[in-house]
């Protein structure tokens, strides 16, 4: 199983960028990879939101809505499972998701279940988060996901002795990256599988550095260079 973490410049509000970009790392990696990975609420951006949830509603997604069935249409026309975060509305309820599409269709949507995707000073009860955290089978293999703080809040929730995904959104600067945080998300990975793959979007407004990272054991076996787009492709079954 070949995964691909892709690090690609993600603009805030504008999904129809956004959208491109998933596209074009799509067609890169046909035939290359089974699952592309993006970072955390990618498809409108992490800073998408204002707290007022009048605004906020228009900006999240249905899984049923155009955009996400468009991405369905684009794994199966290029042969591509694909995971992406994503701001989720549910009815009246807006959460930070992530969802897997495969061969046009869901394969599975799992909602952030720790709060600090928003600023919940501001926010009323319409931004809530989700309560499970199962594992999905994704060629022949179990997979679990974790967004961003989930893996620093309730780590014990996300023990796995299978593969985990790590979708974040994370703006260190590029100094605190390399002096202490990245060797800290790698201790942080290394409680809860043996195998973590954490994919960072880059964006410009605020400055986020982006990366793509392959922890295994509290080790860092590969990653991409900060601030430079690209997918890193981790061949699970060799891991």
């Amino acid at each position: 199983m070949r995964i691909g973490l892709a690090s690609f410049i993600c603009k805030n509000r504008n999904v129809s960028f956004n959208m491109t970009q998933i596209e074009k790392a799509m067609r890169e990696s046909q035939g290359k990879v089974d699952l592309l990975c993006f970072g955390e609420a990618y498809l409108q951006g992490f800073d998408s939101l204002c707290w007022n949830y009048t605004i906020d509603n228009e900006m999240a997604l249905e899984l049923n809505s155009e955009t996400v069935c468009q991405l369905c249409k684009w794994s199966k026309e290029y042969g591509v499972a694909l995971l992406t975060g994503y701001i989720e509305k549910e009815k009246e309820c807006l959460y930070s998701s992530c969802v897997v599409i495969e061969d046009g269709k869901i394969l599975y949507n799992y909602r952030r279940i720790t709060k600090g995707w928003k600023e919940f000073r501001k926010t009323d009860e319409h931004y809530k988060e989700g309560d499970k955290t199962e594992e999905f089978s994704f060629h022949n293999h179990k997979i679990r996901l974790a967004l961003c703080g989930d893996m620093w809040d309730c780590p014990e929730k996300f023990k796995t002795k299978h593969l985990l995904i790590w979708p974040v959104y994370v703006n260190f600067t590029v100094d605190e990256w390399n002096s202490q945080e990245i060797e800290a998300y790698a201790r942080q990975a290394s409680l809860i599988a043996e195998h973590v793959l954490m994919i960072n979007p880059i964006d410009h407004e605020p400055q986020n550095h982006g990366g793509a990272f392959h922890f295994c054991n509290g080790k860092i076996i590969d990653r991409l260079p900060f601030d430079q787009e690209g997918i890193l492709i981790v061949n699970i079954d060799d891991a």
